[in-house]
Protein backbone atom coordinates (compact mmCIF):
# COMPACT_ATOMS: atom_id res chain seq x y z
CA UNK A 1 0.00 0.00 0.00
CA UNK A 2 0.92 3.74 -0.84
CA UNK A 3 1.43 5.76 2.29
CA UNK A 4 2.24 9.33 1.97
CA UNK A 5 3.92 11.18 4.94
CA UNK A 6 6.35 14.10 5.35
CA UNK A 7 9.50 12.71 6.06
CA UNK A 8 10.62 15.82 7.92
CA UNK A 9 7.69 17.40 10.30
CA UNK A 10 8.06 21.18 12.21
CA UNK A 11 6.25 21.64 14.89
CA UNK A 12 5.63 24.81 16.80
CA UNK A 13 7.63 23.18 20.11
CA UNK A 14 10.59 24.01 18.14
CA UNK A 15 11.36 20.18 17.28
CA UNK A 16 11.65 18.83 13.61
CA UNK A 17 9.95 15.17 13.77
CA UNK A 18 11.68 12.60 11.29
CA UNK A 19 8.67 10.80 9.99
CA UNK A 20 9.20 7.01 9.14
CA UNK A 21 5.93 5.73 7.25
CA UNK A 22 5.30 1.63 8.64
CA UNK A 23 5.67 0.09 5.14
CA UNK A 24 3.12 -2.87 6.73
CA UNK A 25 0.09 -0.31 7.92
CA UNK A 26 -3.18 -2.20 8.19
CA UNK A 27 -5.52 -1.97 5.48
CA UNK A 28 -8.36 0.36 5.15
CA UNK A 29 -10.55 -3.28 5.52
CA UNK A 30 -8.50 -4.48 8.13
CA UNK A 31 -8.63 -1.02 10.62
CA UNK A 32 -12.22 -0.84 9.96
CA UNK A 33 -12.55 -4.60 11.24
CA UNK A 34 -10.71 -3.53 14.46
CA UNK A 35 -12.54 0.15 15.35
CA UNK A 36 -15.74 -1.92 15.06
CA UNK A 37 -14.96 -3.85 17.91
CA UNK A 38 -11.66 -2.35 19.47
CA UNK A 39 -12.00 -3.46 23.07
CA UNK A 40 -9.27 -1.56 25.26
CA UNK A 41 -6.05 -1.66 24.75
CA UNK A 42 -6.29 -4.96 22.26
CA UNK A 43 -4.82 -2.90 19.40
CA UNK A 44 -2.58 -0.29 18.61
CA UNK A 45 -2.02 2.30 15.76
CA UNK A 46 0.01 1.90 12.92
CA UNK A 47 3.13 4.18 14.34
CA UNK A 48 4.59 5.62 17.73
CA UNK A 49 6.57 8.18 19.20
CA UNK A 50 9.51 8.48 20.61
CA UNK A 51 12.33 11.04 22.10
CA UNK A 52 15.48 10.48 23.49
CA UNK A 53 16.82 12.68 26.80
CA UNK A 54 20.23 12.12 27.58
CA UNK A 55 22.61 14.13 30.83
CA UNK A 56 24.52 15.97 28.25
CA UNK A 57 22.28 16.22 25.05
CA UNK A 58 19.31 17.03 26.67
CA UNK A 59 15.87 15.78 24.62
CA UNK A 60 16.61 15.01 21.43
CA UNK A 61 16.24 12.84 18.57
CA UNK A 62 12.14 12.97 18.08
CA UNK A 63 10.52 10.25 15.97
CA UNK A 64 7.50 8.89 14.42
CA UNK A 65 8.31 5.53 13.85
CA UNK A 66 6.15 2.32 13.03
CA UNK A 67 4.92 0.73 15.84
CA UNK A 68 6.95 -2.13 16.90
CA UNK A 69 9.22 -3.62 20.00
CA UNK A 70 11.95 -1.38 21.55
CA UNK A 71 15.02 -2.67 22.13
CA UNK A 72 16.24 -2.87 25.75
CA UNK A 73 20.00 -3.96 27.31
CA UNK A 74 19.04 -6.41 29.62
CA UNK A 75 20.99 -3.80 32.55
CA UNK A 76 18.71 -1.09 31.73
CA UNK A 77 17.87 0.81 34.94
CA UNK A 78 14.04 0.99 34.16
CA UNK A 79 14.12 -3.34 34.37
CA UNK A 80 15.93 -3.16 37.91
CA UNK A 81 14.45 -0.10 39.93
CA UNK A 82 11.35 0.61 38.08
CA UNK A 83 11.98 4.39 36.95
CA UNK A 84 8.98 4.52 34.89
CA UNK A 85 6.15 6.76 34.92
CA UNK A 86 3.43 7.62 32.62
CA UNK A 87 -0.15 9.20 31.51
CA UNK A 88 -3.36 8.64 29.85
CA UNK A 89 -5.96 10.06 28.13
CA UNK A 90 -8.18 10.09 24.96
CA UNK A 91 -8.31 11.78 21.78
CA UNK A 92 -12.29 12.58 20.32
CA UNK A 93 -13.82 12.47 17.29
CA UNK A 94 -16.16 15.04 17.05
CA UNK A 95 -19.45 15.18 14.68
CA UNK A 96 -17.26 17.72 11.80
CA UNK A 97 -14.41 15.06 11.86
CA UNK A 98 -11.94 17.10 14.03
CA UNK A 99 -10.24 15.35 16.29
CA UNK A 100 -9.90 16.79 19.93
CA UNK A 101 -8.28 15.93 23.58
CA UNK A 102 -9.40 17.35 26.78
CA UNK A 103 -6.89 19.12 29.04
CA UNK A 104 -3.73 17.83 27.96
CA UNK A 105 -1.37 20.28 29.50
CA UNK A 106 -3.06 19.22 32.68
CA UNK A 107 -1.73 16.00 31.80
CA UNK A 108 1.86 16.96 30.71
CA UNK A 109 1.92 19.17 34.13
CA UNK A 110 1.23 15.84 35.66
CA UNK A 111 3.89 13.89 33.93
CA UNK A 112 6.18 16.41 34.59
CA UNK A 113 5.44 16.07 38.77
CA UNK A 114 5.96 12.72 37.90
CA UNK A 115 9.13 12.57 36.72
CA UNK A 116 10.73 14.70 39.47
CA UNK A 117 9.24 11.98 42.45
CA UNK A 118 10.92 9.78 40.07
CA UNK A 119 14.35 11.35 39.22
CA UNK A 120 13.33 11.83 36.05
CA UNK A 121 13.70 14.36 33.37
CA UNK A 122 10.96 16.50 32.96
CA UNK A 123 9.39 16.92 29.13
CA UNK A 124 8.39 20.46 28.18
CA UNK A 125 4.63 20.81 28.02
CA UNK A 126 4.77 21.71 24.02
CA UNK A 127 6.64 19.03 23.26
CA UNK A 128 4.25 16.75 25.02
CA UNK A 129 1.57 18.31 22.96
CA UNK A 130 3.31 18.36 19.91
CA UNK A 131 3.53 14.56 20.24
CA UNK A 132 0.16 13.77 20.60
CA UNK A 133 -0.50 16.05 17.22
CA UNK A 134 2.74 14.45 15.42
CA UNK A 135 1.05 11.30 16.25
CA UNK A 136 -2.49 11.92 15.19
CA UNK A 137 -1.01 13.68 12.00
CA UNK A 138 -0.05 10.08 11.04
CA UNK A 139 -2.52 7.78 12.63
CA UNK A 140 -5.93 10.16 12.59
CA UNK A 141 -7.83 7.38 10.80
CA UNK A 142 -7.99 5.22 14.10
CA UNK A 143 -10.05 7.47 15.78
CA UNK A 144 -13.22 5.81 15.91
CA UNK A 145 -16.32 7.28 15.06
CA UNK A 146 -18.66 5.15 17.03
CA UNK A 147 -20.74 6.95 20.30
CA UNK A 148 -18.68 7.01 23.65
CA UNK A 149 -15.74 5.75 21.82
CA UNK A 150 -12.47 6.91 21.33
CA UNK A 151 -8.47 6.85 20.71
CA UNK A 152 -6.93 6.14 24.04
CA UNK A 153 -3.05 7.77 24.39
CA UNK A 154 -0.14 6.07 26.35
CA UNK A 155 2.46 8.73 26.72
CA UNK A 156 5.68 6.83 29.06
CA UNK A 157 8.77 7.63 30.20
CA UNK A 158 11.42 5.05 31.59
CA UNK A 159 15.29 4.95 32.40
CA UNK A 160 16.95 3.26 29.40
CA UNK A 161 20.66 3.57 30.33
CA UNK A 162 22.47 0.26 31.17
CA UNK A 163 23.94 0.04 34.81
CA UNK A 164 23.33 -1.65 37.71
CA UNK A 165 24.01 1.35 40.38
CA UNK A 166 21.41 2.63 42.36
CA UNK A 167 21.35 6.47 41.08
CA UNK A 168 18.97 8.52 38.56
CA UNK A 169 19.50 7.23 35.06
CA UNK A 170 21.52 9.60 32.41
CA UNK A 171 19.72 8.27 29.55
CA UNK A 172 15.95 8.43 29.11
CA UNK A 173 13.10 7.53 26.84
CA UNK A 174 9.56 8.83 25.91
CA UNK A 175 7.11 6.80 24.19
CA UNK A 176 3.55 7.67 23.04
CA UNK A 177 1.39 4.89 21.25
CA UNK A 178 -2.37 4.90 20.67
CA UNK A 179 -4.97 2.22 21.22
CA UNK A 180 -8.62 2.47 19.89
CA UNK A 181 -11.27 2.00 22.60
CA UNK A 182 -14.78 1.34 22.47
CA UNK A 183 -17.44 2.49 24.66
CA UNK A 184 -16.25 1.86 28.52
CA UNK A 185 -19.94 0.74 29.56
CA UNK A 186 -21.57 -0.73 25.90
CA UNK A 187 -24.95 -1.59 28.02
CA UNK A 188 -25.29 1.96 29.50
CA UNK A 189 -23.34 2.80 33.07
CA UNK A 190 -24.58 0.56 36.13
CA UNK A 191 -23.35 0.93 39.39
CA UNK A 192 -20.40 -0.84 41.03
CA UNK A 193 -19.42 -2.89 43.53
CA UNK A 194 -16.15 -1.64 45.49
CA UNK A 195 -14.38 -4.03 47.79
CA UNK A 196 -12.95 -2.45 51.13
CA UNK A 197 -8.90 -3.54 51.54
CA UNK A 198 -7.53 -3.29 55.21
CA UNK A 199 -4.63 -6.16 54.41
CA UNK A 200 -3.09 -3.95 51.60
CA UNK A 201 -1.27 -0.55 51.33
CA UNK A 202 -1.96 1.28 47.81
CA UNK A 203 1.05 3.77 49.01
CA UNK A 204 2.63 5.32 52.28
CA UNK A 205 3.59 8.94 53.77
CA UNK A 206 6.11 10.29 51.40
CA UNK A 207 5.64 7.22 48.69
CA UNK A 208 5.19 7.47 45.07
CA UNK A 209 1.47 7.62 45.87
CA UNK A 210 0.93 10.93 44.10
CA UNK A 211 2.82 9.80 41.40
CA UNK A 212 1.58 8.02 38.20
CA UNK A 213 4.09 5.06 37.83
CA UNK A 214 3.60 1.56 36.78
CA UNK A 215 4.82 0.19 40.95
CA UNK A 216 1.80 1.94 42.09
CA UNK A 217 -0.48 -0.27 40.06
CA UNK A 218 1.75 -3.45 41.01
CA UNK A 219 1.15 -3.52 44.28
CA UNK A 220 -2.94 -2.51 43.37
CA UNK A 221 -2.81 -6.04 41.40
CA UNK A 222 -3.16 -8.40 44.47
CA UNK A 223 -5.94 -6.73 46.48
CA UNK A 224 -7.66 -6.57 43.09
CA UNK A 225 -8.03 -9.62 42.65
CA UNK A 226 -8.90 -10.09 45.96
CA UNK A 227 -11.79 -8.09 45.04
CA UNK A 228 -12.62 -9.61 42.18
CA UNK A 229 -13.02 -12.85 43.95
CA UNK A 230 -15.81 -11.04 46.49
CA UNK A 231 -17.58 -10.00 43.45
CA UNK A 232 -16.50 -6.84 43.54
CA UNK A 233 -15.16 -4.52 40.29
CA UNK A 234 -12.76 -2.10 42.07
CA UNK A 235 -10.89 -2.00 45.48
CA UNK A 236 -10.83 1.02 47.50
CA UNK A 237 -7.53 1.43 49.97
CA UNK A 238 -6.86 3.26 53.00
CA UNK A 239 -3.88 5.74 54.42
CA UNK A 240 -2.78 4.84 57.92
CA UNK A 241 -5.50 2.52 58.03
CA UNK A 242 -8.91 4.65 58.33
CA UNK A 243 -8.40 7.50 55.71
CA UNK A 244 -10.42 7.11 52.60
CA UNK A 245 -7.68 7.14 49.43
CA UNK A 246 -8.47 6.09 46.11
CA UNK A 247 -9.58 2.90 44.13
CA UNK A 248 -6.98 1.04 42.18
CA UNK A 249 -7.47 3.38 39.30
CA UNK A 250 -10.13 5.79 39.90
CA UNK A 251 -10.74 8.48 42.77
CA UNK A 252 -13.75 8.79 44.81
CA UNK A 253 -16.52 11.28 45.96
CA UNK A 254 -18.92 10.53 48.48
CA UNK A 255 -22.23 12.93 48.37
CA UNK A 256 -24.30 14.46 50.81
CA UNK A 257 -27.90 14.84 51.16
CA UNK A 258 -27.47 18.79 50.86
CA UNK A 259 -25.31 17.53 47.80
CA UNK A 260 -22.04 18.68 49.24
CA UNK A 261 -19.62 16.82 47.07
CA UNK A 262 -17.00 15.48 49.11
CA UNK A 263 -13.14 14.14 47.98
CA UNK A 264 -10.37 12.65 50.02
CA UNK A 265 -7.16 15.03 50.05
CA UNK A 266 -3.95 13.52 50.82
CA UNK A 267 -0.65 13.11 49.55
CA UNK A 268 -0.15 9.83 48.61
CA UNK A 269 -3.28 10.27 46.18
CA UNK A 270 -2.94 10.60 42.17
CA UNK A 271 -4.68 14.26 41.59
CA UNK A 272 -7.22 12.89 38.96
CA UNK A 273 -7.85 15.55 36.07
CA UNK A 274 -11.75 13.94 35.80
CA UNK A 275 -12.05 14.29 39.06
CA UNK A 276 -10.93 18.10 39.02
CA UNK A 277 -13.13 18.72 36.19
CA UNK A 278 -15.90 16.85 37.39
CA UNK A 279 -15.90 18.58 40.93
CA UNK A 280 -15.20 21.64 39.06
CA UNK A 281 -18.79 21.42 36.67
CA UNK A 282 -20.52 20.02 40.08
CA UNK A 283 -19.72 23.78 41.74
CA UNK A 284 -20.66 25.27 38.82
CA UNK A 285 -23.98 23.98 39.09
CA UNK A 286 -23.85 25.63 42.79
CA UNK A 287 -22.74 22.07 44.89
CA UNK A 288 -20.16 22.77 47.30
CA UNK A 289 -17.16 20.63 47.36
CA UNK A 290 -15.23 20.00 50.07
CA UNK A 291 -11.52 18.11 49.32
CA UNK A 292 -10.19 16.99 52.74
CA UNK A 293 -9.34 13.93 54.86
CA UNK A 294 -12.35 11.61 54.86
CA UNK A 295 -12.21 8.61 57.30
CA UNK A 296 -14.21 5.36 56.53
CA UNK A 297 -16.16 5.58 59.51
CA UNK A 298 -17.36 8.96 58.44
CA UNK A 299 -18.85 6.99 55.15
CA UNK A 300 -19.91 4.61 57.24
CA UNK A 301 -21.41 6.56 59.80
CA UNK A 302 -23.24 9.05 57.40
CA UNK A 303 -24.48 6.12 55.06
CA UNK A 304 -26.08 4.83 58.62
CA UNK A 305 -27.67 8.24 59.49
CA UNK A 306 -28.86 9.14 56.14
CA UNK A 307 -26.68 12.23 55.93
CA UNK A 308 -24.16 10.46 52.60
CA UNK A 309 -26.52 9.28 50.28
CA UNK A 310 -24.35 8.12 47.64
CA UNK A 311 -20.77 7.70 46.16
CA UNK A 312 -19.35 7.69 42.54
CA UNK A 313 -15.72 6.78 41.36
CA UNK A 314 -14.22 8.70 38.38
CA UNK A 315 -11.36 8.36 35.85
CA UNK A 316 -9.87 8.56 32.55
CA UNK A 317 -11.53 5.47 31.22
CA UNK A 318 -14.85 4.73 33.44
CA UNK A 319 -15.47 8.73 33.53
CA UNK A 320 -17.79 8.43 36.35
CA UNK A 321 -19.85 5.39 37.56
CA UNK A 322 -21.68 5.49 40.30
CA UNK A 323 -20.93 3.27 43.63
CA UNK A 324 -23.34 0.99 44.83
CA UNK A 325 -22.47 -0.78 47.20
CA UNK A 326 -18.94 -1.09 49.16
CA UNK A 327 -18.32 -4.25 51.19
CA UNK A 328 -15.15 -5.09 53.81
CA UNK A 329 -14.96 -8.21 55.97
CA UNK A 330 -17.30 -6.83 58.90
CA UNK A 331 -19.75 -4.55 57.38
CA UNK A 332 -20.78 -3.48 53.79
CA UNK A 333 -22.53 0.06 53.11
CA UNK A 334 -25.32 0.13 50.26
CA UNK A 335 -26.43 3.12 48.61
CA UNK A 336 -29.45 3.27 46.26
CA UNK A 337 -30.16 6.94 46.83
CA UNK A 338 -31.67 7.92 43.10
CA UNK A 339 -31.05 11.51 43.45
CA UNK A 340 -26.99 11.07 44.37
CA UNK A 341 -26.74 8.41 41.29
CA UNK A 342 -28.87 10.77 38.85
CA UNK A 343 -26.17 13.61 39.99
CA UNK A 344 -23.63 11.17 39.19
CA UNK A 345 -24.63 10.42 35.45
CA UNK A 346 -25.80 13.70 34.88
CA UNK A 347 -22.38 15.55 36.03
CA UNK A 348 -21.10 12.61 33.48
CA UNK A 349 -23.13 13.04 30.73
CA UNK A 350 -22.11 16.61 30.77
CA UNK A 351 -18.57 15.96 30.68
CA UNK A 352 -18.46 13.59 28.05
CA UNK A 353 -20.75 15.99 25.79
CA UNK A 354 -17.91 18.34 26.06
CA UNK A 355 -15.28 16.00 25.36
CA UNK A 356 -17.22 15.00 22.33
CA UNK A 357 -18.19 18.39 21.34
CA UNK A 358 -21.96 18.05 21.73
CA UNK A 359 -22.04 20.57 25.20
CA UNK A 360 -20.57 24.45 25.56
CA UNK A 361 -16.88 24.30 26.42
CA UNK A 362 -17.14 26.71 29.26
CA UNK A 363 -13.90 26.13 30.60
CA UNK A 364 -11.68 25.89 27.28
CA UNK A 365 -10.46 22.44 28.10
CA UNK A 366 -10.65 20.97 24.72
CA UNK A 367 -7.47 21.33 22.51
CA UNK A 368 -7.80 20.48 18.84
CA UNK A 369 -4.91 17.95 17.65
CA UNK A 370 -5.97 17.51 13.59
CA UNK A 371 -5.12 21.08 12.89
Amino acid sequence: MTIDLPLQAPSAAGLTWSVTPNLEARSEEERAAILADPGFGNHFTDHMVDLCWSEKGGWHRPRVSPYGPIQLDPAAAVLHYAQEIFEGLKAYRHADGSIHTFRPYENAARLQRSARRLALPELPSEAFIDSLRQLVAVDGAWVPTAPETSLYLRPFMFAKEAFLGVRPAKKVAYYLIASPAAAYFPGGVQPVNIWLSTDYARAGKGGTGAAKTGGNYASSLLPQAEAYEKGCQQVLFLDEGKYLEELGGMNVVLVRKDGTLITPESNSILEGITRDSILRLAADRGHQVEQRRVTIDEWREGAASGDIVGAFACGTAAVVVPIGRLLAEDFEIVHQGAEAEALALSLREELTGIQYGRVEDRHGWMVRLDA
